[in-house]
């Protein structure tokens, strides 16, 4: 398990500059040691089924006893107009100092001033316009990860928001607007846990690390009708690993800090960033304070690469409380599942409902991660403060409209795999065997089509589809995962294992990408393009 930092040169060491390199060869110098250095901690870590694929970074301050500050909600944000059937909202990117570990003011890069980014609530089928404004200092890129979006706005990797007219350096030559841009979201989809984050191509990663992520929670009228949780028993929990330098500023060890050339990021961190600092909701292992009442937690992992097995353990009892799933990736599930602990891949979500009804005041429920170990055992702790009447029943039944795609009707099958190979004779992450080139097509699709993928990987990769949802047929040579229930765009693709999957490529005709959610694999080259025609 891959848990303990190793002995390298500092992160925060200068980057050496190669001006004439290629992107490739960048990538390529940065992962070259892969092999030798890297690969078999991964290997040995996802085998024995536990933890992540990537390497932890050690935080230089002195980390605080955890369950010491309560957990805040981002705030929910309130559109600028409504009008014509749409919902304007506008939102600054601008860095904040904020205090995430207690004691030490960390520069993040916000959406709208906080971290995460503030909450965008909306309606299935009514247009949302956020217009976005970069004020940081290199480009950056907006995707709603699991809108099902036009391509103009589904933040292609190419498509920049540049900070200014005079602004040089790496680019791509993708779809550029200068200062502000303006993404519209159909929302012609069921309601579900969304979330927007920064995709701007070979810089995700330390993007999302520094702080671009936030909730958009969509709604429909069937959700609507269940006696579900809501106001302060609704709460929507993003949970990310961090690390942190001497100044209690974010620690990632990118090959260039300032983040425009070369991309990438040094040995042995290639793999994948795992920080030893656990937060939720931007602040470090925070308390919650609760009723004994039924709440509703939509959890979303927002880490770079680390997954998580939730587990919900009472103190001084010898039994968790249960995790009941409700709704997965792309909204409500057809009933109810139980489940005694919750496995989270890098950006799946997970919307469940958990019962303290049957606790009295004082008692302490802690989150724990069975993946973690050390400072990355714990995620945050309920107290439970108030004695309530709550009569809310877990309903039997959730959605009535949950269609299964028919094998059937799949018009063909595709092979995917995901896996290290040498890049110009140095090691990188693949699909099918290429790196990722804006120009080349993985697979052209029919608007309408239903097609079925197999993914296969050689470590943990938490494979995601732009614009379209799927269904889980089945993991090697068995049926469905216990969490792959509903409607998915992110799968917990795990060491030597083929998934199947069943797409139908609804929505709109145009360039999407398919890539690895681990962010480091994604920014040295596990990404593909797939054509909707």
């Amino acid at each position: 398990m891959n848990e303990s930092a190793p002995n390298e040169p500092g992160p925060n060491e200068p980057a050496p500059r190669h001006p004439g390199l290629s992107r490739r060869a960048a990538i390529g110098a940065g992962a070259g040691v892969l092999a030798a250095g890297v690969l078999g901690v991964p290997a040995l870590a996802g085998w024995r089924g536990q933890s992540s694929t990537g390497t932890q970074l050690r935080s230089e301050i002195p980390l605080p006893p955890p369950f010491q500050r309560p957990m805040v909600l981002p705030p929910v944000l309130t559109p600028s107009s409504r009008a014509d059937g749409a919902d304007l909202y506008q939102l600054r990117q601008y860095p904040v100092p904020v205090e995430v570990v207690p004691g030490y003011r960390t520069t993040a890069w916000t959406y709208g001033g906080t971290f995460p980014g503030p909450t965008i609530r909306s309606r299935a089928g009514r247009r949302t316009i956020v217009e976005h404004t970069n004020e940081l200092p290199v480009p950056t890129v907006v995707h709603l990860h699991g809108g099902v979006t036009p391509p103009e706005d589904d933040g292609y990797p190419t498509d920049l928001i540049l900070p200014d007219e005079t602004w040089q350096g790496y680019g791509h030559g993708g779809d550029t607007t200068v200062r502000t841009r303006s993404y519209e979201y159909p929302l012609q989809q069921r309601g579900a846990t969304l979330w927007y984050h920064d995709h701007r191509m070979d810089f995700t990663g330390p993007a999302v690390w520094r702080g671009l992520a936030g909730f958009h929670l969509v709604t429909d009228p069937e959700e609507e009708r269940l006696d579900l949780p809501h106001g302060e028993r609704e709460l929507p929990l993003a949970l990310m690993d961090r690390a942190f330098d001497t100044q209690g500023q974010f620690l990632y060890p990118s090959l260039d800090p300032g983040l425009i050339d070369p991309p990438g990021v040094r040995h042995p961190y290639e793999s994948g960033m795992l920080g030893d600092v656990i937060l939720v909701n931007g602040r470090a292992w925070p308390y919650h304070q609760v009723d004994t009442a039924l709440y509703r937690l939509r959890f979303l992992n927002a880490s770079n690469a680390r997954r998580y097995r939730l587990r919900f353990e009472v103190d001084g009892e010898e039994v968790d409380l249960p995790i009941i799933q409700i709704g997965s990736d792309h909204g409500l599930l057809a009933g109810p599942v139980r489940h005694e602990a919750l496995t989270l891949a890098p950006a799946e979500r997970f919307d469940v409902l958990v019962d303290f009804r049957s606790l009295r005041p004082g008692a302490q429920v802690r989150v724990v991660n069975d993946l973690g170990a050390g400072s990355t055992a714990d995620v945050m702790r309920f107290d439970v403060t108030r004695q309530v009447s709550d009569e809310r029943a877990v309903p039997d039944m959730l959605s009535t409209r949950l269609e299964r795609l028919r094998v059937a009707d799949a018009v063909r099958t595709r092979a995917m795999t995901f896996r290290s190979q040498p890049i110009d004779g140095m090691h990188g992450w693949v699909v099918n065997g290429r790196p990722f080139d804006p120009d080349v097509t993985h697979a052209t699709v029919e608007l309408g089509s239903t097609e079925i993928w197999e993914l296969t990987g050689d470590f943990h990769h938490p494979v995601h589809l732009h614009l379209s949802p799927f269904q889980v047929l089945g993991r090697s040579t068995g049926g469905p995962g216990p969490f792959d229930a509903g409607w998915k765009d992110t799968i917990d693709l795990r060491p030597a294992e083929t998934a199947r999957i069943i797409v139908r490529f609804d929505g709109y005709r145009g360039r999407y990408v398919f890539h690895c959610h681990n962010l480091e694999h994604e920014d040295m080259m596990m990404m593909a393009n797939f054509d909707v025609v």
